[in-house]
């Protein structure tokens, strides 16, 4: 249980200078990104209340940056997804669109904003990245991943939404149901119907 609790902290990490001999100055960046993510979970999935799951827990989690910067790089139009085990291993899918020099301050990026899924990386690849949305759906793939969401209706036929989350990544969570949540590469297999979804916004800087 520990070892999940510090996975989901880690996984958007706020950065905190430490003082050491021979680093002065953290590098500064910020992002502003929108997030997706379906996972094994159901619905609503207790880890994004800061109750994770016993049961192992696979997920899918989609980052488009539409603002944002790392040590001078701009970081405009970045976007990757993780696949992961919550606590054991992920691999990262980065758009193949991106530039190298934008590659570059995202690899120096994810060990200080997205450290749980950093720790546990097994891949770090640039791969085709497909996104589809319409009004109540998003669809986004890379070679190995894929996952479908339906935005879920509540009272009224509204969207059903959470506030004050215990996360920089979940600002504006609007709640989904995955139609479809399939992996398969050498380290996993594994396909999920009817778990949970969610869209959301991430705002996190540090220096």
């Amino acid at each position: 249980m520990h070892r999940r609790l510090a996975w989901l902290a880690g996984v958007v990490l706020l950065a905190t200078p430490i003082a050491s001999s021979t680093q002065t100055t953290a590098p500064a960046w910020a992002i502003r990104a929108d997030v997706v993510e379906s996972c094994s979970c159901a619905v609503s999935c207790p880890c994004n209340f800061g109750n994770p799951t016993k049961a192992p827990c696979h997920g899918t989690r989609l980052i488009e940056i539409h603002d944002g910067h790392f040590d001078g790089t701009d970081l405009k139009g970045v976007s990757f997804a993780v696949t992961f085990l919550m606590g054991q291993w992920s691999k990262i899918y980065v758009n193949n669109t991106i530039a190298d020099r934008q590659m570059k301050a995202l690899e120096g990026l994810l060990p200080v904003a997205f450290g749980g899924f950093y720790k546990g990386m097994r891949s770090l690849q640039r791969v085709p990245l497909s996104v589809v949305r319409t009004g109540d759906t998003v669809t986004y793939s890379v070679p190995e991943s894929t996952v479908a969401i339906e935005r879920m209706r509540g009272l009224n036929g509204q969207p059903i939404t959470i506030d004050g989350l215990p996360s920089p990544a979940f600002i504006g969570y609007t709640q989904y149901r995955s139609t479809a949540h399939t992996h398969q590469s050498a380290d996993a297999e594994f396909s999920y119907s009817g778990t949970n979804g969610f869209t959301s916004r991430m705002e996190a800087e540090g220096r």
